[in-house]
């Protein structure tokens, strides 16, 4: 991405991202092992929100959502709604291009156990409020799941009460709407909370909504 403050490799804002960082640096060397960029252009009008990266997904491939099972619905599902070109082949070297939508994370960077601290969360919403204003065609955030929601709603100064999270709800927020979806997650998936028909209408209300 062009023209994005992302945190340093070696940022050490949080001291124990900081520590899982580097215990996973000895165990598997050849892994990312360091802040995930967000992926995307600029120039796009959606941006996906999601947690954070996944340790053997994202925080390997070094691409948001990239060897899991959560960016396996994710990208089938922007290949659907022709929101991508390439095939997806869940490594970073596919030749796989986003089209007029940028994914990213609350927090870039593995936190143990996939449970980032409110502190860290905090502490990453800097580089989330960067990324959301250089996005100058922005419309519409996707936030997947309640972290990326309140993130979101957080970092624009706005009362939680006011903007609750519910799957499929379209807030209007500052000059763009956000909204809600269940993570796509296998365990969200695998307990029925999201289906694949449930996570396909929202990008259905997403592209209704650039109309």
């Amino acid at each position: 991405m062009q023209n994005l403050t992302e945190p340093k490799k070696n940022c050490s804002i949080c001291p124990r991202l900081v520590n899982f960082r580097k215990d996973n640096k000895e165990k598997n060397p050849n892994w990312f092992n360091s802040p995930v960029p967000s992926f995307g252009e600029i120039s796009s009008e959606i941006i996906i929100v999601g947690l954070a990266p996944g340790l053997k997904g994202a925080n390997k491939t070094g691409r948001p959502f990239t060897g899991d099972f959560a960016g396996d619905l994710l990208y089938q599902t922007l290949e659907k709604f022709e929101l991508s070109n390439g095939k997806y082949m869940a490594t970073k070297d596919d030749n796989l291009e986003l089209k007029n939508c940028t994914i990213t994370n609350s927090v870039r960077c593995v936190p143990p156990k996939n449970k980032p601290s409110t502190e860290e969360i905090n502490n990453c919403k800097k580089f989330l409020l960067n990324t959301i204003n250089s996005h100058k065609n922005l419309k519409i955030i996707i936030a997947l799941g309640h972290i990326a929601h309140r993130s979101v709603v957080s970092i624009y100064k706005q009362k939680q009460s006011k903007y609750k999270f519910s799957h499929g709800k379209v807030h209007s927020l500052e000059n763009f709407l956000l909204i809600d979806s269940y993570h796509c997650s296998r365990y969200n998936t695998n307990t029925g909370r999201l289906t694949e028909d449930m996570f396909e209408k929202v990008f259905e209300k997403a592209k209704s909504h650039l109309k």
